[in-house]
């Protein structure tokens, strides 16, 4: 049986080049647009953590308004002299001012002073003939509405106002008087508590009158909306729905003062209405001036608002653009020179079998040319340096961007070595990224630090790819070098952000549970110490040192009274207190980490002997950072004083871990940490009390 022959093989091959063709450039864009979505999903992170950092604030400001008038309200002297004027006593026989109006006044004056309700911006001294009218200051309501007595200045509260009081009589609950304009002007917000009687035979009392407290948005919150950042249109506001529209309440990147900007919620694409919508999602819509953005947003606590982070996605995807491109650009003229190369190889061994030795050199020639021409078009626009040299390091061709940089022309390359333009140093390296390209026959990528630019030492991502040729004497492998300085300072800078949010997140949990203050970052100090001295490679030391500083995120979660608790737990408070490690997994699980960070926090309570908590994982089955990580713990709340005891020695604490290795501890992980306890003198002062606790009272 005879194979039949091809009848068109010139065919066969085009239809197969031209396949590979497709097949290279789907897998280039692919690629790209993974990278690109890789990089929205940290943004997402980095917004998420600043929003979470920003409405935290905005929260807390709230709250501690409230409490400064809770603790007025129940000012025994304040409720005693209130339920006197309320029952019609106390009057003046002088015909003056009664007493307990003097005294109300004064202590509503005194609390204005201390707790920040009387404006920042306001004289120390005004004539007695001008009248004051303050953005901030308290005023007292009896059971009826009416002003009883105000710090100086007060305004009169307006018709939502005077709604919300008639409110607070009437149900015995505090209640805000929102961010509105004050004459027109002045952001201001009001917060109002009920004032009891000091003793009532009712079971239910109803109050006598009404505190209110009104602060100047611009003196406290808006300042809560601003901080100093690396990127330089990443912007918070406040919204909140005004009927079919969205309202903008802070003042705007753009000098948009609040209350000025009003915007419909049908807008196509608008942040604000996608925040009020979706609360705390992400995306990427137009913000106000109609530019696109990356957004999130998140609910604040007790009011209406809505906090929208942003930030211009031009500014936040500059960097992945740009690299983009430079893959798109490399990856694409590789294919190109590739594919060109094969159609070469292939016509060489065609007009071998089919024409003579004229001929073949004849179409060699215009290959060649052809070649040039499409070459120099392609990369005479690219301001990436493109070159090929042969495998004695001179060149064969330059584009006009690396020409300029070197103050010659295209035409003055070819033929000269790489040191007679770049110098010694330079080509040396040049030729360490050439030569596994030229003797492997694959592609070789390294970043370089350079003086390609004469006087200019730059960092620069170089590609070498090998071109086939023919005889193989004649090796020639294209480079391109992308400068990347300007990408590794960003990623530099974005690198240090991340470590500030992790520490202030680490600070958060020290100010939620005051006896553990510096825990975090001692027991990493530990940690790490037994990771290397148990020669853990880098990946799980780095794992290991995010677990440990992220391990107490789920105590915001407990509440602050039962962390801050003195006396013996009750079971059931332990059972809450257990939970804080899993909640620690669940605030972490939305986040990507390179190694086993949250296997490590969720098993750091496990016993070898199986008695731990939440699986009753043993010996094997616990990971290795784990068992560090329990030791590491256990150590440092040994040895650490806290507000209501003293810290163990360094020697009872190994002690006490040593005789818990049969049930609790690793042993190989406890004899690491006495190695390394032998060095470590420092940890001695942990146990000395703390300084911002010298009375041994707790925050």
């Amino acid at each position: 049986m005879k194979i039949k022959e091809i009848k068109n093989p010139a065919s066969l091959g085009l239809g197969f080049l031209a396949v590979l063709l497709v097949a290279g450039i789907t897998l280039v864009f692919v690629y790209a647009g993974r990278e690109k979505e890789r990089d929205l999903q940290n943004w997402q992170v980095h917004l998420g953590l600043v929003a979470d950092h920003r409405v935290e604030g905005v929260n807390t400001w709230v709250k501690n308004r409230f409490s400064v008038l809770h603790e007025l309200a129940k000012n025994s002297s304040l409720q005693l002299y209130m339920t006197e004027l309320a029952m019609g006593g106390a009057g003046n026989a002088g015909g003056g001012e009664p007493a307990p109006h003097s005294y109300l006044r004064n202590l509503l004056l005194a609390t204005a002073e201390r707790e920040g309700f009387l404006d920042k911006s306001r004289p120390d001294a005004v004539k007695a003939n001008i009248a004051i009218r303050a953005g901030s200051g308290l005023a007292l309501f009896d059971a009826a509405g009416a002003v009883m007595v105000a710090t100086p200045g007060m305004p009169p509260p307006d018709a939502e106002t005077q709604q919300k009081i008639r409110d607070v009589l009437a149900t015995g609950s505090d209640a805000i008087r929102d961010l509105y304009l004050r004459d027109a002007e002045h952001p201001a917000m009001g917060f109002l508590v009920p004032v009891f009687p000091l003793q009532s035979v009712e079971r239910k009392p109803k109050p006598i009158g009404v505190l209110l407290g009104l602060k100047n948005a611009g003196d406290e919150l808006y300042p809560l909306l601003v901080r100093k950042e690396v990127y330089q249109t990443e912007e918070a506001i406040l919204v909140r729905r005004d009927g079919d529209s969205a309202l903008y309440l802070t003042p705007l990147a753009d000098g948009t003062k609040p209350f000025r900007l009003k915007l419909r919620l049908d807008t196509p694409d608008l942040a604000a209405a996608f925040a009020l919508s979706n609360v705390g999602t992400f995306g990427q819509k137009r913000d106000y001036k109609g530019k696109s953005v990356l957004v999130t947003s998140r609910a604040v606590q007790a009011t209406p608002w809505v906090l929208v982070e942003k930030i211009t996605a031009d500014e936040a995807l500059k960097e992945s653009n740009a690299h983009q491109r430079f893959l798109l650009t490399s990856f694409l003229l590789a294919t190109f020179f590739i594919a060109a190369t094969l159609v070469a190889a292939w016509r060489h061994g065609s007009s071998v079998r089919e024409r003579k030795i004229a001929e073949q050199l004849r179409i060699q020639s215009r290959q060649l040319a052809a070649q040039s021409e499409l070459l120099h078009s392609v990369t005479d626009n690219i301001t990436d340096f493109i070159y090929i040299v042969d495998q004695n390091q001179r060149f064969v061709f330059a584009n006009k961007s690396l020409a300029a940089a070197c103050i010659l022309s295209p035409q003055d390359f070819p033929g000269k070595t790489t040191s007679s333009v770049f110098g010694t140093e330079t080509a040396k390296q040049i030729e360490q990224l050439a030569a596994p390209a030229l003797s492997g026959g694959t592609p070789h990528t390294k970043t370089q630090t350079l003086e390609i630019i004469p006087g200019e030492i730059l960092v620069y991502d170089s590609t070498a790819v090998p071109l086939a040729s023919e005889p193989p004497a004649a090796r020639t492998v294209l480079i391109v070098s992308h400068d990347i300085t300007a990408l590794q300072e960003a990623q530099h800078k974005r690198e240090q952000l991340m470590q500030q949010v992790l520490r202030t997140l680490m600070r958060a949990v020290d100010l939620h549970d005051p006896f553990c203050a510096n825990h975090s970052s001692r027991t990493t100090q530990v940690a790490l110490a037994i990771g290397r001295e148990m020669t853990l490679n880098e990946d799980d030391l780095e794992a290991l040192e995010m677990a440990t500083n992220l391990a107490n995120v789920g105590k915001l979660l407990i509440p602050k009274e039962l962390l801050t608790k003195i006396e013996p737990l009750s079971q059931d408070e332990q059972d809450v207190l257990k939970r804080h490690a899993q909640y620690s997994v669940d605030i972490l699980s939305g986040l990507e980490f390179t190694g086993p960070v949250l296997k490590t926090i969720a098993q750091k309570n496990e016993h070898i002997d199986g008695s731990g908590y939440p699986k009753g994982l043993c010996d094997d089955q616990i990971l290795p950072t784990a068992k560090i990580l329990a030791v590491s713990n256990a150590f440092v709340a040994m040895v650490s004083s806290r507000a209501y005891r003293a810290g163990v020695t360094v020697d009872a604490a190994l002690d006490q871990l040593l005789a818990e290795t049969k049930s609790k501890y690793d042993r190989q992980v406890v004899a690491a940490l006495f190695h390394v306890a032998e060095n470590r003198s420092d940890w001695i002062t942990w146990r000395d009390p703390d300084p911002l606790f010298p009375s041994g009272q707790s925050i």
